[in-house]
């Protein structure tokens, strides 16, 4: 009687050990699967500043291109540009014999990007984007010599889909019918 309870014992058990090791290597592909995630990807980015006529042709055009990953802790930025003199004031002293100086402050003028928080959504990444185009203006008062900044600035989050050039900024200009536009395009690295 005793050798019942311990033979449907042991033939539960049997039957269940095949499914409990089936069951952990189920998990395995899943824990692979995860780690095949938290792996970061790298994407190809282009991005093109265009200055557009009124009739929305191109009259200028630059690229950028840089590289992007989606690590948690990737940070990335595209600087280029000019440093342009300011005469803030004047100055003499009695040393210099009526010799005047002119200070002078610098301001940065180019292209900025920063770029953060890249992620992957299906084919698509999406991305937080900040972009600073400024240029010098043409002098329309020739009394006037200092030089007129054009500055535009965007900062948002954006959604790029993968091998389209898509436009993710775009603005009129103040003193003509022309318009600037950043357009990107993002490119999977193997």
């Amino acid at each position: 009687m005793r050798r019942i309870p311990l033979i449907l014992s042991l033939l539960l058990w049997t039957l269940t050990l095949p499914l409990a090791s089936r069951a952990q290597d189920a998990d395995k592909p899943a824990e692979n699967t995860k780690a095949a995630e938290a792996a970061p990807a790298f994407y190809h980015l282009v991005f093109v500043v265009q200055e557009l006529d009124g009739a929305n042709k191109p009259v200028n055009s630059r690229t950028y291109t840089t590289t992007v990953s989606t690590d948690r802790h990737f940070n990335g930025q595209i600087r280029t540009g000019s440093r342009i003199p300011i005469a803030t004031g004047t100055y003499s002293n009695a040393d210099t014999k009526g010799v005047v100086n002119t200070q002078f402050q610098y301001i940065d003028v180019g292209v900025n990007f920063d770029l953060s928080h890249v992620t992957e959504v299906g084919r698509q990444i999406s991305l937080d984007l900040s972009a600073d185009v400024s240029s010098v203006a043409d002098a329309t008062d020739p009394n006037l010599h200092q030089p007129i900044i054009r500055q535009n600035k965007w900062r948002a989050s954006v959604i790029i889909p993968i091998g389209k050039a898509t436009t993710i900024f775009s603005s009129d200009e103040l003193d003509s019918k022309g318009s600037l536009q950043v357009t990107v395009t993002a490119t999977p690295l193997s």
